[in-house]
This record gives C-alpha cells, sequence and structure tokens, in this order.
C-alpha cells in the first residue's frame, strides 16, 4: 500500500474488529473509486458506525490496513488521518452550538490552515480567513441571515448543513459521512441530499445512511453491510435486484 494506485482513493483490506465474542467488523474489503459517492448500507447493527470510527482512527482495527490515496494510515490516529486528507462527520450534530454559525466556520479555516487561534476580533477581521469562511458557507447553503445565529439555534437539518460544512474546511480527499439525514424530515432530507449531491467530485464521500431514497439518488456504488461482512458490492441498480441483498436488507426497508 506504499504506492498510490492510480483512481483509488480509500483501500481498507481486511479491517476487524472485535469486542470481546462479537465480531463488529469482520475481515472488511472496501475500495472507493476517486471523486465517487459510495454508500455503505445495512441493517441496525450490521457494523456500519464501527467501521466509519476504523476508517477514521476513532476506534483501533485489530487487524487489516488502510492507505488514503496510496499512504498507509494503518497505525496514525484521527488527527494524522485528517491532515492527510481523510475527514468525517457523525450521526449527532457535532458542532460548536455556543458559537455563532460564522464562528463555527472560522474555527473550522483557522484550525486546517495551521495559523495559530487568537482572540475573536483578531481573527474575524483577518481577511483570508473571513474570506474563506464565506466561500464555504455559500457553497454549503447556509445563507448570509444565519451566519450571526448561534449555531444551537438553528434548525436541525440547518446545524447538519454547518457541520457538513465543518467537515469541507479541511478540503478533505475523502469525507466519511455517518448517516448525516438522521433525524430529519423529509423537505431538510431533500435539501441536504441535494447538496451534498452538488458537492459530487469535489471529494470522494462515503455515505453511511438508512434512507434508502437518498441512497439510491446519490450514490454511484453501494455496498451492503451485514453482521460485520460485506455481502455486496455494486451500482444501484445492481444492489437493488440482488437477491441476496433484498433478503437480508433492502426487503425489509422497502416492506
Amino acid at each position: 500500500m506504499n504506492a498510490p494506485v492510480p483512481n483509488i482513493a480509500l483501500a481498507a483490506q481486511q479491517l476487524t474488529k472485535r469486542y470481546g465474542a462479537l465480531v463488529a467488523c469482520d475481515q472488511v474489503t472496501l475500495t472507493l473509486t476517486t471523486g465517487e459517492i459510495h454508500a455503505l448500507i445495512g441493517p441496525n447493527g450490521a457494523g456500519k458506525s464501527t467501521l466509519i470510527h476504523l476508517l477514521s482512527g476513532a476506534v483501533a482495527a485489530d487487524s487489516g490496513r488502510l492507505a488514503l490515496n496510496g499512504q498507509d494510515l494503518t497505525h496514525v490516529g484521527m488527527h494524522q488521518r485528517v491532515a492527510a486528507g481523510l475527514s468525517r462527520s457523525y450521526q449527532i450534530t457535532n458542532v460548536f452550538k455556543q458559537f455563532s454559525v460564522f464562528e463555527n466556520l472560522l474555527l473550522a479555516v483557522q484550525a486546517c490552515s495551521g495559523s495559530s487561534f487568537r482572540f475573536w476580533r483578531p481573527r474575524a477581521q483577518d481577511k483570508v480567513l473571513s474570506e474563506a469562511a464565506e466561500r464555504l458557507a455559500v457553497d454549503c447553503a447556509l445563507a448570509p441571515e444565519t451566519w450571526s445565529l448561534v449555531a444551537g439555534t438553528l434548525p436541525h437539518g440547518e446545524q447538519r448543513k454547518l457541520e457538513f460544512a465543518l467537515a469541507l474546511a479541511a478540503n478533505p480527499s475523502v469525507l466519511l459521512l455517518d448517516e448525516p439525514m438522521a433525524g430529519m424530515g423529509p423537505d431538510e432530507t431533500l435539501k441536504l441530499t441535494t447538496l451534498i449531491d452538488s458537492m459530487r467530485g469535489r471529494t470522494t464521500m462515503l455515505l453511511v445512511e438508512h434512507d434508502m431514497q437518498a441512497v439510491f439518488r446519490l450514490a454511484d456504488r453501494i455496498s451492503v453491510l451485514v453482521y460485520g461482512r460485506i455481502i455486496a458490492t455494486g451500482t444501484p441498480e445492481e444492489i437493488r435486484n440482488h437477491a441476496g441483498v433484498r433478503e437480508a436488507y433492502l426487503g425489509e426497508e422497502q416492506a
């Protein structure tokens, strides 16, 4: 895994994680093609969140290997993976709720720029950081009238958009999205789906999601995880028509 493989952004090989007798991830091998949106689906308890934790570095794998753009990240921690270009969002909204939307964006941009942290007023006056934060807000459809609002007061869907913006601040080559539609109504889900779709090609994305409408709209390829093992990978149409997948998951979701 030392030399980059053309068009391969992320390569996980036989990642395994055990918790006592429970094998949460069982020799998972997963490859993300550069620029694609790759969805990971499966029933509750399949090991999807555990796999995201293994990929992000939040949890150490018992065995297996991981490479990002050919760089071996198997034994490095979360912060080093972020620095290498691997970013993530969370099931539970993870923003600085006591700060304004724009302060959240400034913090993210500043942290990713390598600048030293300073007091709020000098940082807000830093033109380069402010312009970068504004571009991020516009790219992620955060309306200017929300920028001065305290992030914790935003509707859930807007907080999700802000979290998406914070994850993009690092300009990741691969972005892990852990159930971004969780807790959303149909209108909020549609807005976030449209936003993610608009970022297609800007970064490679691994989307863990239960909303099958969003998955089949967004995904270039889909992998299905059941009992810690990937049982199928293919195009949305291939997965929709896969007998084993329908029996293990899609049948119960679409019933």
